[in-house]
């Protein structure tokens, strides 16, 4: 279902299309999803776990010693290759359309979650917890600003360039715990 709305985009769709598109009849998915907005629920919730899973599986992830930045540019080529272009294309149109006003995400702490996902990896390297939060938010937000220039721009000398000051910043929060 998830590749199928990657594929197809998130905008304008309905349960109707969405059945037809995976084969299924709109009634199997009234049966596990009351209306879109149940539907869309779930579907970022399965997301977010996959994108968590992702990066737990990073190599690096559980050691402190690796530095953050390498974990960025592990999730900036995953993110961005071929096997995982179209889902973040989708996770970059339904925060579009959420920040546009045109789609009511029924549950807000899809960015807040990841953000606190990302803080506990900065405080496991040794980052104040009172500061991990506030650095996790800037640096989710800077990355995903940087995939969606790259995404509409395909500048990407430009914005690896970016990317690269991005990693700089982090390393020096975290191993000088500012």
């Amino acid at each position: 279902m998830i590749e199928q709305l990657a594929t197809t985009g998130i905008g304008s769709f309905s349960l109707r299309t969405l059945a037809e598109g995976i084969g299924q009849s709109t009634r199997v998915l009234t049966h596990h999803f009351t209306d879109k907005s149940t539907l869309l629920s779930a579907v970022l919730e399965r997301l977010d776990e996959r994108q968590h899973e992702a990066l737990r599986s990073t190599p690096g992830w559980h050691d402190p010693a690796v530095r953050v930045s390498s974990l960025v540019r592990s999730a900036w080529e995953r993110n961005l290759g071929a096997e995982e272009l179209a889902m973040t294309r989708l996770i970059r149109e339904i925060e579009g359309l959420a920040a546009a006003g045109r789609l009511t995400l029924p549950d807000a702490g899809f960015v807040r979650g990841r953000a606190e996902f990302v803080a506990s990896c900065l405080v496991h390297r040794g980052l104040p917890q009172s500061s991990a939060l506030t650095r996790a938010t800037l640096l989710n937000s800077a990355f995903s600003s940087l995939q969606n220039d790259y995404l509409v721009t395909g500048d990407k000398a430009r914005v690896e360039a970016a990317l690269d000051e991005l990693c700089v910043w982090i390393d020096d929060c975290v191993w000088h715990g500012t």
